[in-house]
């Protein structure tokens, strides 16, 4: 198993803080580095590359950079297979690309990108088929409903980039497993991992290859704080901005149907109505079950990060540790969380 760190700007962090903290993560011996984009954000490609070239000064071939996951609709396939190969190119092979649905196909999210309607499940199998093939050096052609390319092939030369796909559904699941280079499912516990495995080997099947052969990458947040009441309240709200069903959203799909699938239920169901009678979040977040929260997380003082997170990586090929922090801007308790995640203390040996 690989041990990873996953940063964003909800941190807070300058981009001098950013570097700071991934060379320590180098020095700690963390081997990835992973980032979240989105659709109209600073560019992820160009962080990463920030990132790369800091940890360059610790680990003379830098620590690989993964993106999970660009909200690919938002992109056009030749664009953001550029913006990719681009970056494997400067850092010598050590990129990830990870592509999800984002908030695709919800009206608020297409609306003011312009954005048609396409049936999710085929606008991802044609645009992970065109992106994967551009970015292992082919020449594209594909006549799809969503995507259209006629001879294109890529105009610089770089190392392959593998593609992963962000999955939690069955069926994008079996799409994963038919064509990704890896997948990366999110806020899931180790006992959903087993039923998402299945999924993915289901597909694997299904197109001639081995069940086993496509890793699973995935973000275990943790909020680490010598206030622990501090640590959970701020991991539950992240959580719940998952978790919970938007206003007039169906609660059969998407992170809402997952986290249902995982024994959440009865306690969003609870929350959602009494968001709709007027509560407020921290009187959502308080009524969050801590031992279930825990099942996809940890939050706490430092010292019970370690045996949290050799729990919550099991069935994992590569783990990444994903801050949540209490307050912007922390740069010292960032490091002192990457200091108690620090894989030594954790990580699963093969």
């Amino acid at each position: 198993m690989k041990a990873g760190v996953g940063i964003d700007e909800r941190l807070g962090l300058s981009l001098d803080q950013q570097r700071t903290l991934v060379q320590e993560a180098a020095r700690l011996g963390y081997t990835s580095l992973w980032t979240p984009a989105s659709a109209t954000g600073r560019s992820a490609f160009f962080t990463c590359g920030q990132w790369w070239q800091a940890t360059t000064a610790v680990v003379p071939e830098g620590l690989s950079v993964g993106i999970s996951v660009v909200p690919f609709p938002a992109w056009s396939v030749p664009t953001l297979a550029a913006e990719a190969a681009t970056l494997s190119a400067f850092t010598s092979g050590q990129h990830i690309l990870g592509i999800g649905l984002g908030g695709y196909p919800s009206e608020a999210f297409r609306q003011p990108l312009g954005l048609d309607l396409v049936p999710p499940l085929r606008l991802t199998r044609e645009y992970l088929a065109a992106t994967r093939d551009l970015l292992h050096g082919q020449k594209v052609t594909l006549d799809g409903q969503a995507v259209r390319l006629h001879g294109l092939q890529l105009g610089l030369a770089a190392p392959p980039t593998p593609v992963y796909l962000a999955a939690m559904g069955p069926q994008i699941l079996r799409l994963a497993g038919a064509q990704a280079d890896g997948v990366t499912p999110n806020w899931s516990s180790p006992e959903q991992i087993v039923w998402l495995r299945e999924q993915v080997a289901e597909g694997a099947r299904q197109a001639g290859r081995e069940p086993g052969s496509v890793p699973f990458a995935q973000y275990i947040r943790v909020c680490i704080d010598d206030d622990a009441d501090a640590a959970r309240r701020a991991f539950v709200a992240n959580m719940l901005g998952y978790a919970m069903a938007r206003p007039g959203q169906p609660t059969d799909r998407g992170y809402r149907a997952h986290f249902g699938r995982m024994g959440f239920e009865e306690v969003l169901g609870d929350l959602e109505a009494r968001r709709q009678a007027g509560a407020k979040m921290d009187e959502l977040v308080d009524r969050v079950p801590p031992e279930l929260a825990l099942r996809v997380g940890y939050f706490g003082t430092p010292d019970g990060a370690a045996a949290a997170l050799r729990e919550l990586s099991r069935g994992l090929d590569e783990a990444m540790v994903r801050l949540i922090s209490v307050r912007r801007g922390d740069l010292d308790g960032c490091l002192a969380a990457i200091g108690a995640c620090q894989p030594s203390g954790w990580l699963l040996s093969d």
